[in-house]
């Protein structure tokens, strides 16, 4: 048997990592600044997450949500007290798709509607309501193309409200920062007026923090910059450093049903483990300042060339703009500069690392990149 083909891969194979830094399969080391789509937050192997993993694995690892967990109440107070809704409830779930597609379903119990407004240039995910949220043809099948999406352009609160007018709105769902789509911020005054917006029209508004969230733009949630409050806040990625787990923070104004939504790993035990350690480290390290301050650092000091275009993003969320496709750029960083890098689209480099980066492997990343532009 062999793997279903559907990965572009280099030739690099981790075989172990600390921190901001792996090693490969023959020793050599690589500063990571993409930390797996945004996935590792508190840094590759924290000693206080193996220890949360370890400890809880002798114990037990799983049992289903048909019995009291502790360990998901523990984590649903931690939660509401550092990210600043000790109101709303949680549900957990597995990762960041799944997490949009409950919020999705959970706005339509909610309004009795069935259409969602989505955004341009945005990504929510890859199971099926997900993609179908999600702005890329690439990947949505026809199976997908059934359900009743509108997409509109990221900042044109005309264009939304035109939509909403027609009364079958059950959620207009948007990003905190928009990633795949390539670092687009919503433009100042946007998501107020969007909250407003959905409150007139009786919709439900999603704020998907799958990417941006878990203190990587220099606030808990990067909505927070805008000083809103919206219903529902998707999750994933970040919130268990590689180990799988995502979830949603629900306002009080929504009604649990039993059985209205389910999952059978999600909230598991060994997950609980990983989401509190990396709360835990988040607060104790200051990870959330250190977000802000080492990506204005970068934000500062990036190099200025002809082939960049622009340079855009909060905290540890940055976008390098190319006016040329970037892949020679992301190779050779990866080849000879052994830097991990993402993209978003074809010309540009997207810098997702994990919250611990120093000052220190930030400049060595400006000294490199100025090297690869310069030659």
């Amino acid at each position: 048997m062999k793997l279903f083909d559907v990965y572009s891969l280099f030739d690099v194979a981790p075989e172990r990592a600390s921190g901001c830094r792996v090693w490969d399969s023959e020793g050599t080391e690589y500063l990571d600044l993409y930390g797996g789509h945004a996935v590792i937050s508190i840094g590759h192997s924290h000693p206080a997450y193996v220890a949360a993993l370890t400890e809880q694995v002798q114990k037990i690892g799983f049992y289903s949500n048909s019995v009291r967990s502790p360990l998901q109440e523990q984590l649903a107070w931690r939660l509401g007290e550092i990210s600043g809704y000790p109101d709303y409830s949680l549900f957990l779930d597995n990762s960041g798709a799944e997490s949009n597609e409950n919020a999705a379903k959970l706005a339509s119990f909610h309004t009795g509607k069935d259409r969602i407004v989505a955004f341009r240039k945005s990504f929510h995910g890859r199971t099926s309501g997900a993609v179908a949220l999600t702005d890329n043809p690439s990947i949505v099948s026809p199976f997908n193309s059934h359900h009743k999406v509108s997409f509109c352009n990221l900042g044109d609160l005309e264009e939304v409200e035109k939509v909403l007018t027609g009364g079958d709105v059950a959620a207009v769902i948007t990003e905190g920062i928009q990633g795949c789509g390539g670092i687009n911020i919503p433009p100042e005054g946007f998501l107020q007026g969007l909250s407003l917006l959905c409150r007139k029209y009786g919709s439900v508004l999603i704020l998907d923090e799958v990417q941006s969230g878990y203190g990587r733009t220099g606030k808990f949630f990067a909505h927070q910059w805008d000083g809103i409050r919206p219903d529902i806040i998707t999750m994933g990625k970040g919130i268990a450093n590689g180990f799988p787990c995502g979830g949603i923070l629900i306002s009080p104004a929504f009604r649990a049903v039993k059985g209205m939504l389910g999952t059978t790993f999600g909230g598991n035990h060994l997950a609980m483990a990983a989401a509190l350690a990396v709360l835990e480290v988040i607060e104790k390290e200051g990870l959330i300042d250190n977000a802000l301050k080492v990506g204005n650092f970068l934000m500062e000091n990036m190099p200025r060339h002809s082939s960049i275009s622009d340079v855009r993003g909060r905290g540890l969320m940055i976008g390098i703009e190319f006016n040329t496709e970037v892949s020679p750029v992301r190779l050779r960083l990866l080849k000879e500069e052994h830097i991990f890098t993402g993209v978003s689209g074809k010309r540009m480099i997207r810098l997702l690392p994990p919250l611990c980066l120093g000052i220190p492997e930030a400049e060595r990343f400006i000294s490199s990149f100025k090297k690869v532009l310069g030659s």
